[in-house]
């Protein structure tokens, strides 16, 4: 059993599931019980309340303060993602609940959702550590946009717009002048993503890599790449019309020729929460339906 002293969990959670208030009725108390702080934002205040519990004993923290031991994601996916942004990177524990459709990060479903917080308590749950991006856009020597990702960089066109021209670069070298609809650079965690619709590889989570895949490139040879998770990758944008770059699918900005984005490994790492009775490649067949006949 984990020890109940000082602890705080922070919850992230998708506030307009209807799911969220009997999943808060059924997770909090564990916590609670055991003398927990529990913090969230103000967003959280209403399903609190629909759950049936004690508004004074959440702290509304809009900034979820100091880094808690422990985020309880509440949601789908995207929860997660914005989760490892928020608190993740800054060494907070998540422990995802499928309110979602998908649920391929947060892997405990709702059902499940009191078992999952009596395994992390019980010290039954394995920690998961996944590598992040430190991204950054540059234009004209300024610095214009900078984040920790624990997806992927997609730089894309718009519907209506001209393919793209892109200079990718790779550690020291120059790598290719692409011609593509757009390039998505990814972690292992966000090669299951949009690279992997795009007909990227799954690399499995403990590898140090990173994947490179253009979507719908000009040439048919121009296929993925895995590079060491070390290598610094940089896109400079040649030719763009109504072109953007987004983070995790969830920040983003247009783009202009000329402007320069460089990824890195981030010196920061986010930690998911899982039960060993789930393991990736049940995962994959599960939730992927990888290796299906």
């Amino acid at each position: 059993m984990l020890s109940s002293m000082s602890q705080t969990v922070a919850i992230i959670a998708k506030a307009k599931s209807p799911l969220l208030p009997k999943t808060l009725a059924e997770v909090a108390p564990c916590f609670l019980e055991l003398g927990w702080t529990m913090t969230a934002d103000e967003s959280l205040a209403g399903p609190w309340k629909d759950a049936g519990l004690d508004p004074l004993k959440l702290r509304i923290d809009s900034g979820l303060g100091q880094a808690p031991e422990l985020c309880l994601v509440l949601g789908g996916d995207g929860t997660l993602l914005s989760a490892a942004r928020r608190v993740g990177m800054r060494g907070a524990k998540l422990l995802g609940i499928n309110l979602g459709s998908l649920g391929f990060l947060t892997s405990h479903p709702a059902q499940e959702a009191r078992q999952a917080v009596e395994a992390y308590l019980a010290g039954e749950l394995e920690e998961d550590r996944r590598l992040m991006l430190h991204a950054e856009l540059w234009r004209d020597g300024a610095k214009l946009m900078e984040a920790e990702i624990l997806n992927d960089a997609v730089l894309a066109k718009g519907a209506l717009a001209r393919i793209m021209d892109m200079h990718l670069s790779v550690g020291a070298e120059e790598a290719a002048l692409i011609k593509a609809d757009g390039l998505i650079v990814a972690t292992p965690t966000g090669s299951t993503a949009y690279s992997l619709s795009a007909g990227g590889p799954i690399l499995h989570p403990a590898l140090e890599a990173l994947v490179i895949t253009p979507i719908c490139p000009h040439s048919i040879t121009l296929r993925p790449l895995v590079v060491d998770a070390a290598m610094r990758v940089a896109i400079t944008v040649g030719d763009a019309e109504d072109a953007h770059l987004t983070f995790d699918g969830q920040i983003g900005r247009p783009v202009q020729k000329g402007d320069r984005v460089e990824l890195s490994r981030s010196a920061h790492t986010t930690t998911l929460m899982r039960s060993s009775a789930l393991p990736y490649f049940q995962l994959l067949q599960q939730k992927l339906h990888w290796a299906d006949r």
